[in-house]
């Protein structure tokens, strides 16, 4: 294509207040406008990316026997209501109703639209295994929309569903996935991890997720640089602790504390670390009071918190945490000064595995601006159950080695979910076995994100000048470039290898602008291989080609350049970018 043909509005400046790179130059090379918050509009620049980005994700699909297929996006609330995610999706699923008052959503996933599907169409074992996948659009009402496609309120995913008749043909499935992101990922010239991963909403079981490292990353892992082990924050464990207790014991003291009762205010008014302060947070297991203690550098895992179930209480319920007026009205004190230290009230207490043998502790007195200092949890507390609920901190012991861990900020790609019956049992996706009998469907959710992958790319492959397009998912392969359009040896030496390079899609820069504006413009957009025409370098039948990366510059002769970019296309493309 040339360049006057094109629709291309790249920007000089950076925009202002757009602290993440991949947004910012999405914004400066043109590929994306926002339209409202967490919406947007692809330029043509930005579209060819993710058209060249779900050209890979189709090919490997296909290539593990998967179909494609389109759902619609509009759905029935009463479809989502029969699995329970209608109100555990709550304010990020869209709601409308038709002009028939029927309740609909725009489904953020597609896990209930495919099981209904399923369920009218499959009836035998015998047409099982089978995977279908579509790519499309989908919405979800975030609360706070960032870095332009990285968390957006309606963006392009691929979702595929995997239907077996149990659970060992179900990991078939599952590996066929796993190896096909591997694949799409390293096409797309991504160096990733694949981490274990909480299922939250969508399934039931085993889940990873495919992460690429970045310092504006919206989520995080747990990792060990000694033993390699690898989590979503989530759920990543915390090796045994084992210095605690290591001070002998003090007496518990009470003590005024006349400042907010943070974990920060109060470590930073009586000079002690946050370790040595402990949380006590009121939570509801079902309608039962319930304390959770864990470390003051430490937060709440709200996944692993869920999974755990209190010994002697019966509820189908979550755990909730109390409203600060049902703290008052229980303990008669406010958050940050409360604990089942010295308590009357009998409340069970759940307390983090990284408390174990803790002492000279510091935590709520029961009263407001009061706290306890000296608390050995042995000693003073009587805990109901020991569990792991935190999310790792830097520092603290890996669970398979006892090294330190390190949190790592990442963007997520793809997350891949074993969902059992989760589904299929509800919504009546069910198949007569081999011996005649009805069992539910074992299904499988596989899901990878378009435009994520293109700011991942962008957020790995730049510089002070602008992108450096993996080859794969590049706009263009080629840019040429000739430095004075109008001289005419120049200009028909452009068109002739314009031609010669058809099958690489080339750029051709036409414009009759400055060679730096040629440059600066070139660079920005990051297109892999730039192929230079100058007036002197023709001198001696030459022209100049030069690579992005700044890997290759060199000067071949102009009867030789197609010759030159295949060799150079060939060689990155076994490299995987």
């Amino acid at each position: 294509m040339k360049w006057t043909e094109n629709f291309l509005p790249t920007l000089k400046e950076h925009p202002k207040n757009i602290e993440i790179p991949s947004h910012a130059l999405s914004i400066r090379v043109g590929l994306i406008r926002q339209s409202i918050s967490g919406v947007h509009t692809y330029l043509p620049l930005g579209w060819k990316i993710c058209l060249n980005i779900i050209n890979i994700i189709r090919e490997e699909m296909n290539n593990i026997g998967a179909q494609e297929i389109l759902l619609p996006a509009l759905s029935t609330a009463e479809l989502w209501a029969k699995t329970g995610r209608l109100a555990g999706w709550g304010a990020e699923i869209f709601r409308l109703k038709d002009r028939g008052n029927r309740e609909l959503c725009l489904s953020p996933t597609h896990e209930e639209p495919i099981t209904e599907f399923v369920s009218k169409e499959i009836r035998s074992y015998k047409e099982l295994p089978c995977i279908f996948y579509q790519i499309q659009t989908k919405f979800r009402d975030e609360p706070r929309p960032r870095g332009g496609v990285l968390r957006a309120r309606e963006f392009i995913m691929k979702d595929s569903y995997s239907f077996d008749i149990d659970e060992t043909s179900f990991m078939e499935s599952y590996v066929k996935h796993r190896t096909a992101y591997e694949k799409i990922l390293t096409r797309c010239g991504l160096s990733y991890k694949i981490v274990d991963a909480s299922s939250g909403l969508m399934g039931s079981g085993k889940s990873e997720e495919f992460m690429v490292s970045s310092p504006y990353g919206e989520d995080a892992i747990v990792t060990c640089k000694n033993c390699g082990y690898s989590a979503n924050k989530e759920t990543g464990k915390i090796g045994e602790i084992t210095n605690n207790a290591k001070e002998q014991s003090s007496e518990l003291e009470k003590i005024s504390t006349p400042v907010k009762g943070t974990v920060d205010e109060i470590s930073k008014f009586l000079n002690v670390p946050t370790d040595k302060l402990m949380k006590s947070i009121l939570y509801f297991y079902g309608s039962e009071p319930i304390f959770v203690l864990l470390r003051g550098n430490h937060e709440i895992s709200m996944d692993k918190l869920n999974k755990i179930k209190i010994a002697n209480i019966e509820t189908n319920g979550s755990f909730r945490i109390a409203a600060p007026n049902e703290v008052k009205n229980l303990l008669n004190a406010d958050v940050g000064y409360i604990s089942p230290v010295n308590l009357s009230k009998s409340i069970k207490v759940l307390a983090a595995n990284s408390l174990k043998n803790s002492n000279n502790l510091v935590t709520g007195a029961n009263e407001n601006l009061y706290h306890f200092t000296g608390v050995d949890i042995e000693r003073d507390i009587q805990v109901t159950q020991w569990a792991d609920i935190e999310i790792p901190d830097n520092g603290d012991p890996c669970p398979k080695c006892n090294k330190e861990l390190n949190l790592e900020p990442v963007i997520e790609l793809g997350h891949i979910f074993d969902l059992g019956e989760k589904y299929s049992t509800p919504l009546g996706a069910n198949v007569l076995d081999q011996n005649g009998q009805k069992k539910s469907i074992y299904m499988g959710s596989y899901g990878i994100g378009v435009e994520r992958i293109m700011a991942a790319a962008i957020e790995t492959h730049n510089d002070s000048e602008g992108i450096i397009w993996p080859m794969e998912i590049a706009p263009f392969k080629v840019i040429i470039i000739p430095l004075n359009i109008s001289i005419p040896d120049i200009k028909a030496t452009a068109e002739k290898i314009y031609s010669e390079l058809s099958n690489f899609d080339p750029l051709f820069d036409n414009r009759d602008v400055s060679a730096g504006v040629k440059f600066k413009d070139a660079n920005l957009i990051g297109i892999p291989i730039q192929i230079i025409i100058g007036e002197n370098s023709l001198k001696t039948n030459e022209v100049e080609i030069k690579t992005r990366d700044k890997k290759i510059n060199t000067k071949v002769n102009k009867e030789l350049v197609l010759e030159t970019i295949q060799k150079i296309y060939k060689e990155n493309q076994t490299k995987g970018y």
